[in-house]
C-alpha cells in the first residue's frame, strides 16, 4: 500500500433486505455494487450522479457509519471491520463526514463552542478547558468565522455559517480524509461558491483527501481534479478532471456534461 494512501474500497457491496418478494420474502436491494476506489493524501475526488444510485450510502461505506456487506474499505490499510478500540477512535479521526443539511446535522441546544469542543473531549485531544477554548477559537478561525461566533446556536447563524460550523467540527480531530456529501446543496450559489473555496483551501493547505459530492457538475468539475460517475450502485467511469470532461468513455457520462451545460474551456480544476 502507497503510505499516501488514506482510504481505499476494494469490491465493495450494501444490500439492504426489503419486503415486496413473491409469497411474502423478503428481497435484496443492492445500493452499491461492486465498486473500488482510493483516495490519496491531497486529492480531490468528485462523486456524480442522478438521486438514488448510491452516492451517499459510498460516503457512508468509505467512513465507516455503514457496514459493507461484502468488499473491504481500509483507512490507512486498516479494514475498518477489523479495527477495535484505540484502533477504531484513531480511525475516526482520520476519517470525517461533513452532511448535507447543518441545520439537521447540529444539535439546535449546542452553542457553537460545545458543539467544536466535544470531538476534542471524545477524542482526548484536548482535556483542559482553556486548551479546548483555544482550540476552538484556531477551529472557528480556520473557517473563517470569528471567535465571537462560540457563544452562538446554529438558529442564529446563516445556512453558510452553519455549514462553516459544520465543517470546523469535522476539523477537529485533525483528519486525513474529509468526506462532503451535498454539502453546498442547500446553500445558495454565492454561498455555495465561499464553500467550495474554504474546501480547497483545507485541502491545499492540510494536505487533506477530500471526497465531494454533489449533483453540481459544474461545482465538482471547478473543485476535484478526478471525477467518479456512479450510476446505479456502481462506478462506470473514474479519470482526471479534464479527460472526462474532454474525452467521456460512457454515454452517461457524456449526457451528465451536456445537461450541465459546461463550458470545458473555463474548467480549470486546482
Amino acid at each position: 500500500m502507497s503510505p499516501d494512501l488514506v482510504l481505499e474500497a476494494t469490491g465493495v457491496t450494501k444490500t439492504y433486505a426489503a419486503p415486496g418478494g413473491p409469497f411474502g420474502r423478503r428481497q435484496r436491494i443492492t445500493a452499491v455494487e461492486q465498486v473500488s476506489c482510493s483516495l490519496p493524501a491531497g486529492e480531490t475526488l468528485g462523486l456524480v450522479g442522478e438521486s438514488g444510485c448510491g452516492k451517499t450510502t459510498l460516503a457512508k461505506l468509505l467512513a465507516g457509519l455503514l457496514p459493507p456487506t461484502a468488499g473491504e474499505v481500509r483507512v490507512r490499510g486498516a479494514a475498518w471491520n477489523r479495527v477495535r478500540g484505540a484502533e477504531r477512535l484513531a480511525a475516526r479521526r482520520a476519517v470525517q463526514f461533513v452532511f448535507q443539511n447543518p441545520l439537521n446535522s447540529l444539535n439546535p441546544r449546542l452553542t457553537v463552542d460545545d458543539t467544536l469542543s466535544e470531538p476534542l473531549r471524545i477524542h482526548g485531544i484536548a482535556s483542559e478547558r482553556a486548551d479546548r477554548r483555544r482550540r476552538v477559537e484556531e477551529l472557528l478561525d480556520a473557517v473563517q468565522l470569528p471567535a465571537a461566533y462560540a457563544g452562538r446556536l446554529p438558529r442564529e447563524l446563516s445556512g453558510g455559517e452553519r455549514q462553516r460550523v459544520g465543517i470546523a467540527r469535522a476539523l477537529a480531530t485533525g483528519p486525513q480524509a474529509l468526506i462532503c456529501d451535498e454539502p453546498i446543496a442547500s446553500l445558495d450559489v454565492s454561498v455555495g461558491a465561499q464553500i467550495l473555496e474554504l474546501l480547497r483551501a483545507l485541502s491545499q493547505s492540510r494536505r487533506m483527501a477530500l471526497l465531494f459530492i454533489s449533483h453540481d457538475l459544474r461545482a465538482v468539475a471547478s473543485l476535484c481534479r478526478r471525477i467518479a460517475v456512479m450510476r446505479q450502485g456502481r462506478l462506470i467511469e473514474q479519470a482526471p478532471t479534464e479527460q472526462l470532461l474532454s474525452h467521456p468513455a460512457n454515454p452517461y457520462t457524456e449526457l451528465l456534461i451536456r445537461s450541465a451545460e459546461l463550458d470545458l474551456d473555463a474548467v480549470e480544476p486546482s
